[in-house]
This record gives structure tokens, sequence and C-alpha cells, in this order.
């Protein structure tokens, strides 16, 4: 379970509360045209956890027959992304640093990737995630950093809450 943070201006929770803002951050992964490519259904679970479905078939193949890392990157980055901005509800994060460490190759399957914010509270958030396979083992994981842009969230297409 993710630590709660204190609440500060960076992380409140907007007019409607923070179930809202997580809908609203559903939505804006969504309407990511990177998602057209990476066929994939984020849930924020709740403040500082999030969690990705994907499938993994073999157009996300390497040479060798298995996923490329380049899957496993976004789905483990898109993991901990939003479940650090999960806690800031006006303004987009950036990815500023991402380690990753493969454990297991993947062909075929359903892919759960869950991240959960580790630290950080006004300026720059820590999060990491991992990635489950059908069968329920680990195949990966990974530790983000992440800076409050300038970018208001508002302004970006997808991102809209109900008022």
């Amino acid at each position: 379970m993710a630590k709660s943070p204190t609440r500060s201006d960076e992380t409140a929770d907007g007019e409607n509360g923070p179930k809202e803002h997580f809908r609203a951050l559903e939505r804006l992964y969504r309407a990511a045209p990177i998602n057209q490519i990476f066929s994939s259904e984020l849930t924020i679970v709740e403040r500082g956890a999030a969690r990705i479905t994907f499938e993994i078939d073999e157009r996300y193949y390497h040479a060798a027959g298995a996923a490329h890392g380049t899957s496993y990157f976004k789905m483990l980055d898109d993991a901990a992304f939003y479940a650090a901005n999960s806690l800031v509800s006006d303004r987009f994060l950036l990815t500023t640093a991402f380690n990753l460490l493969f454990t297991r190759p993947v062909k075929t399957g359903l892919v759960t990737a869950e991240g959960r914010w580790v630290s950080g509270k006004r300026r720059v958030f820590v999060a990491d995630s991992r990635l489950i396979d059908a069968e329920g083992e680990e195949i990966a994981r990974g530790t983000g950093t992440f800076m409050r842009s300038h970018i208001p969230l508002a302004s970006l297409p997808g991102y809209q809450t109900d008022k």
C-alpha cells in the first residue's frame, strides 16, 4: 500500500476530490497517441498506486522471439508515473530518470504493471513499479524519478474533470 503524502498545494485533491482526478488521469492515458500502439488499460487504485494491464503478443517481439524491452519500459514507466501523478492534481509530471531490471522474458499473455509512490511531496517524486505475468511471476521492476512540469493538467487533451 502506498504511503499518504502530507497535504500541500502541490498535492491538493482539487475541487471534486481525488477520485475525479484519478478518472481524469485515466482518460488522459487513453487519449495518448502512444496507447494506440500499446493497447493497455490504466486504473488508478488509490493515491499513490496505479495498475496497467496489457496483452503481449508477437507485435512486441525482438528478433529472438520475446517481448522487446521497450514494452517493459513503457509499462513500468507509465505505472510509476501515474502512481506519482495521482498525488498531483494541477501539473503534469515528467520522467527525469528511470532504472529498470529485467528478471525474465515474456512471450505472450496478460501482463500487469503495478506502480506505487515511494517518496517526494512537492517538486520531485520517486515511484517504483513491477511487471507481473499471467502466472503471477515478476518479470521486471523499475524505479523512476518524476518532476513537476509547468504544464497544467487541465490544458492536456483527454484530461477533463466532471464539474
